[in-house]
């Protein structure tokens, strides 16, 4: 007998669940105080901005009077008439200007910029007076009264740059008013210093002074077409098809007025001269040519000035309509924004009250269900899905119980229908996760079950050529028998590389260390082109047993890839260098073409996070295999482009725990080298600057030459078998250095295979492996590839 529900229980859900929608209802609240916060901000930014385009207005006048005050007073004060009408008329203009602008700096918001900007005004406007007094007098010379007025008139125009608040882009707006600014400007220099060059005496002035006045002409005319390009890069279509019709209309008003005053010459019974263009008249007088020619060719003052004058109040009409727009625009926009803070706060309002209002049937709305369904689906995504997953990857999938329980909801009703979708998709993802994982252990085991049926061959074919080797004495056969059995560790190492692919380890691992250098040797020796590889200052290190079969593996990998890819008849160059903090760097350095950056980036993402077997895999298998061997000792490999000349460095990072040193030998000479190094080149000084977070980043070879001092291969192993003993240690100095060794103060040259894989263990005395038999040909002979198997004790 079911119990039937209490009405008191649902009701306490009912409460509960308004007490939760009070959440939103405050985030909600506090979203519109935030958005009527924003409106307001907004209407401040548009107001401020508003005072800031009037700053702009009042800027632009005073500058375009400033500029036009000097330009009509160039003639009066030439003739010495300094309180000529015309002069005083536009001082008056320019004083009306500066209070003007004053009026709009006390309205104007205080940031940095703005303050900047006003202070570079003020100590222009200060020097304004002493500039009339002496504008065109024996105190100045040349151009300086022209380019006097620049101290009042470019910071002005510079306020420009702080307008187009609410533009799409207020810099390119800012950049586009400056730039009609400078043109209108250097037009304003044209016009006067071209009226300054007619009407003074040129045979009064010095040659330098005629010199320095055409010249400076010239340049203002070039920066003048500067700021058109300026305008052109900056400005919209728009404003460029305003220009274009500006300078057209003030060519047609030309047009007229040299039709009239043609008219009025020939009423008076005068000879008139039709004036050229003014870029032929600013050619003309550039070019130094006398007043009297110019005046034969209809170019006088009073046409200069009025060609010049048109094209100045084209500008002009330009700034004053990018100012007055951009007034336009910031009141607009401040319009909007105080319609949108009403709105907005309006909106918040309605928002939290329709919230309360729609709480009570929210409230009714929801269900045990519902909410049953959503825990029931959250335990299948962070637990129930994850653990299945987890167990198909870890076990065998046959033994993992695939069975999904069903969200225990009944119904038949909306919630029912998705607790039933919801089973179908978590029988699905089960499904196809048991189907993944068997596939990927069907995968490993062909791979697995494939190498090993190959290993057993492949050593006895080794150990059959090894014996060949051994009997044999003709020369040709021998270097033909080391090319098989070249060809035999390939097709062995191919096997190892199944293995890897199958995830599996070495069966046999070693359990003493060995030194870097037999195990860089060990390495050289799989490699088919073995004879081009040198070693090069490798340090007195050791290798953990753990981690020499695999290290060796990922080697031969990496010199197999540098030979392969570079010139036959370059070497492959294999250096190391101990780091302060206890690990290694190997370098392996090939001439070949080398790479594009982008390959080289695609392949050092690989090494560093090493994708899942798949059909890409067998394309690149080698750098598969590196990046797996390198992911399971914690070692780093990148490759980068070689620093001085075409090819490829393979940098492999050997971490402080698969190596260490004597702990008899000293860090004096490793230490010694990184200091000298610190000192030379910026590589490792950034490298010990840094620490070892990230060496990659700073490193760089380290060519020096730098033998590395210490007692030689640990008791308990042999020298390689082909290899002199001196191999494993320092040479002796004042004899010759025994192929494999390095020379006392030189390089240890790696000249042929002499190394096995690995030493092993236990073997017979060093003194033994000196007298290894050689071919007839003088090419030693290739040591056993059996070498990496742990020697039994006793």
């Amino acid at each position: 007998m079911s119990k039937s529900r209490p009405l008191t229980g649902n009701w306490r859900v009912a409460r509960r669940l308004q007490a939760i929608l009070l959440i939103p209802v405050l985030v909600a609240l506090g979203l519109g105080g935030v958005r009527v916060k924003n409106s307001i901000g907004t209407l401040q930014d548009a107001n401020d901005a508003v005072r800031v385009a009037e700053l702009v207005q009042a800027a632009n006048a005073y500058a375009s009077d400033a500029i036009n005050e000097r330009d009509v007073s160039v003639i009066p004060l030439l003739q010495g008439k300094r309180d000529a009408p015309a002069v005083v008329a536009a001082r008056k203009v320019t004083d009306a200007d500066a209070k003007a602008f004053d009026t709009a700096v006390a309205r104007v918001p205080k940031t940095a910029g703005l303050i900047r900007r006003i202070e570079l005004v003020r100590a222009g406007e200060k020097l304004l007076p002493a500039v009339r007094a002496d504008a065109f007098t024996a105190k100045v010379s040349g151009v300086q009264t022209e380019e006097s007025y620049h101290a009042v008139q470019h910071p002005l125009m510079e306020i420009s740059n702080e307008l187009g608040f609410g533009s799409n882009n207020q810099a390119s707006f800012g950049r586009t008013l400056y730039a009609i600014s400078l043109t209108q400007a250097a037009e304003s220099l044209v016009r006067s210093i071209g009226t300054h060059l007619l009407v003074e005496n040129r045979d009064a002035l010095t040659e330098d002074e005629l010199k320095t006045q055409l010249g400076s002409f010239s340049s203002y005319a070039y920066l003048e077409q500067v700021g058109l390009q300026e305008y052109a890069g900056a400005g919209t279509a728009g404003d460029m098809t305003r220009l274009r019709t500006a300078l057209a209309d003030a060519q047609k008003k030309g047009a007229q007025q040299t039709a009239k005053a043609a008219e009025e010459a020939k009423a008076a019974g005068q000879t008139f001269v039709t004036p050229p263009t003014l870029p032929k008249m600013i050619t003309a007088i550039a070019a130094g040519t006398p007043t009297e020619q110019l005046a034969a060719q209809g170019i006088t003052p009073a046409s200069f000035f009025a060609a010049s004058a048109l094209s100045f109040d084209a500008y002009r009409g330009i700034e004053v309509r990018l100012t007055d727009t951009a007034l336009a625009d910031a009141r607009s926009i401040a319009a909007d924004a105080r319609v949108e803070a009403i709105v907005n706060g309006s909106l918040a309002l309605g928002a939290v009250l329709a919230a309360v209002l729609l709480a009570a049937w929210v409230a009714r709305s929801m269900s045990r269900g519902m909410r049953r369904l959503s825990a029931s689906a959250i335990e299948i995504a962070e637990q129930r899905l994850p653990a299945v997953i987890t167990q198909l990857s870890l076990a065998v999938p046959g033994q993992v119980d695939t069975k999904v329980t069903p969200i225990p909801i009944t119904t038949t009703d909306e919630i029912g229908e998705v607790a039933r979708a919801f089973d179908h998709v978590h029988r699905e993802a089960v499904r196809l996760a048991a189907e993944q994982a068997a596939l990927r252990g069907n995968v490993n085991t062909i791979f697995t079950n494939l190498s090993r049926r190959n290993q057993s061959l492949i050593e006895r074919q080794l150990a059959l050529i090894t014996d060949l080797e051994e009997r044999e004495a003709d020369p040709e056969q021998l270097s033909n028998l080391f090319r098989l059995d070249h060809l035999a560790t390939r097709v062995r190492r191919n096997g190892e590389n199944l293995l890897v692919l199958g995830g599996e380890r070495p069966t046999q691992q070693w359990d003493h260390p060995l030194p870097l250098v037999d195990v860089i040797r060990a390495a050289a020796s799989e490699v088919e082109q073995y004879e081009r590889i040198e070693l090069e200052g490798i340090p007195e290190a050791e290798i953990h047993g753990r981690a020499v079969t695999d290290l060796v593996h990922l080697l031969a990998e990496l010199l197999e890839n540098a030979t392969s890819f570079s010139s036959p008849r370059s070497a492959v160059r294999v250096t190391a260098a101990r780091l302060p903090d206890t690990r290694i760097m190997v370098e392996i350095h090939d001439k070949g073409i080398g790479l594009v950056p982008e390959d080289f980036a695609l392949i050092n993402h690989k090494l560093a996070n090493p994708p899942t077997a798949d059909a890409d895999v067998y394309q690149s298998m080698g750098l598969f295999v590196v990046g797996r061997l390198a992911d399971r000792h914690g070692i780093r490999v990148q490759l980068r482009p070689a620093a001085r000349e075409s090819g490829t460095t393979s940098l492999v990072m050997l971490p402080g725990t698969i190596t260490w040193r004597n702990g008899t030998e000293s860090d004096a000479d490793t230490l010694a080298l990184a200091a000298f190094r610190a000192r030379a080149t910026p590589g490792p000084a950034a490298l010990l600057a840094d620490g070892p977070a990230d060496p990659f980043g700073a490193h760089e070879a380290w060519d020096d030459v730098i033998p590395a001092p210490g007692p030689g291969a640990p008791s308990g192993f042999a020298a390689p078998s082909g290899v002199p003993a001196t191999a494993a240690g320092p040479a002796t100095t004042g004899g010759p250095a025994t192929a494999g060794a390095p020379a006392a103060g030189g390089p240890a040259a790696f000249s042929g295979p002499a190394a096995p894989d690995v030493p092993a263990q236990a073997g017979p005395p060093a003194s033994s492996a000196s007298s290894a038999p050689s071919a007839p040909s003088g090419r030693p002979r290739r040591a056993s590839k059996r070498g990496r198997r742990p020697a039994k004790d006793g």
